[in-house]
C-alpha cells in the first residue's frame, strides 16, 4: 500500500502547482470521505463536484468539512452534468451564478463548468458572455472544460453548444480534462499548447481513446499524462492539477485508497522541479461504463 505523502501547503517548500482531489473521485462514497482521504494522503485541497448529495450544495457544511480536515476547497465544479440537471433548479445560467457565489463564500478561486447542452439553446446563446462577465464581477476564474462528441456504434452526436472543444471558442479560461480528451481522441499535450495562457485548471485522469469517459488512474491509460505534467513544469505553469478519477471499481476501502494515493504519487513525481518516474500499479479492472 502506498505511504501517505507529507505536504505543507503553507510552508516555503510547497509546490507551485497544487494537487487537489475531486470529491467525485470517491463516488459512490460520500463527500466527507473525499475530504478525509485528501487530508490523510497529503493532497493540497479538494474540488467539490456539486450534485445531488446535499452536502455539496451547502457551503456551511463544506466549510465545516474543510475546517475539520484542514483541506481548503480550492475549486468548485458547477452542477452541469447530465446527472445534476435538476440540482438547484432548471435554469443553468442561475446555477452557474450560484456556483460562483459558493466559490466566493468558500474561498475557492476556480469554478469549472461544462459547455451547454444542445437543448439548452437559450443558455448557449449567452454562455460565453455570461462566463466572462461573471468572472470579471466576482474575481473567480470560470474555466470552461473540454468535452467530447457522443458516440454510439458508427454514429456521432454533437451534444454541446456552441461546441465541445474550447479551443474553437474565445473563452478567457479553460480546464483541460485528460479523460475527456481521450474520448475525443485528442492529443492532450497538443491541447495544452493550443490552450496556451488560457489554461487555468487541469483534471488529471487517463483513458484509452474509447467512446466512454473512463477517468482512469493516471498511468493506466494511453494519454501520456506524465508528458502533460512535465510540460506544465517546463512552462512554469501555476494552477491546480485536480485528480478526478473513478474508484467505482474498488471492492474495498483499501483499494480505493490505493488508487487515490497512486494518483497523488503520479502527480507529485511528474510535477517536481526535476520530474522523476512513477510506474502506476495496475489496480482493479475498470468497469465498462461512464465514470459518473
Amino acid at each position: 500500500m502506498p505511504e501517505p505523502i507529507p505536504t505543507d501547503p503553507a510552508g516555503p517548500a510547497a509546490p507551485e502547482v497544487r494537487v487537489t482531489l475531486s470529491t467525485a473521485s470517491v463516488f459512490p462514497r460520500r463527500v466527507p470521505l473525499a475530504f478525509e482521504s485528501a487530508a490523510e494522503l497529503g493532497y493540497d485541497g479538494v474540488e467539490v463536484m456539486v450534485w445531488s448529495e446535499e452536502v455539496t450544495q451547502n457551503p456551511r457544511s463544506l466549510a465545516k468539512l474543510s475546517a475539520d480536515t484542514g483541506m481548503p476547497v480550492r475549486s468548485v465544479h458547477a452542477p452541469t452534468l447530465l446527472v445534476s440537471q435538476r440540482v438547484w433548479g432548471r435554469s443553468p445560467d442561475a446555477k452557474l451564478e450560484r456556483t460562483a457565489d459558493m466559490a466566493l463564500e468558500l474561498g475557492a478561486g476556480t469554478v469549472v463548468v461544462h459547455p451547454p447542452f444542445r437543448w439548452q439553446y437559450k443558455y448557449a446563446r449567452q454562455f460565453q458572455d455570461q462566463v466572462r462577465t461573471l468572472s470579471e464581477s466576482t474575481g473567480v476564474t470560470i474555466a470552461v472544460e473540454n468535452m467530447y462528441p457522443w458516440r454510439g456504434g458508427k454514429r456521432e452526436f454533437q451534444a454541446y453548444l456552441p461546441g465541445w472543444d474550447p479551443a474553437e471558442h474565445d473563452y478567457d479560461a479553460v480546464t483541460l480534462d485528460l479523460s475527456h480528451a481521450s474520448v475525443a481522441q485528442q492529443d492532450a499535450v497538443a491541447l495544452l499548447h493550443t490552450f496556451g495562457d488560457r489554461l487555468r485548471h487541469v483534471h488529471l485522469a487517463d483513458g484509452n481513446n474509447g467512446a466512454r469517459d473512463e477517468h482512469l488512474v493516471p498511468g493506466r491509460g494511453s494519454m501520456h499524462a506524465e508528458k502533460v505534467l512535465r510540460e506544465l513544469v517546463a512552462r512554469g505553469w501555476s494552477g491546480d492539477v485536480c485528480v478526478e478519477i473513478s474508484t467505482r471499481a474498488a471492492r474495498t476501502a483499501a483499494e480505493r485508497r490505493d488508487d487515490l494515493a497512486a494518483s497523488l504519487q503520479f502527480a507529485r513525481a511528474y510535477l517536481a522541479p526535476t520530474p522523476g518516474d512513477f510506474h502506476t500499479p495496475p489496480g482493479v479492472h475498470h468497469r465498462p461504463h461512464d465514470a459518473w
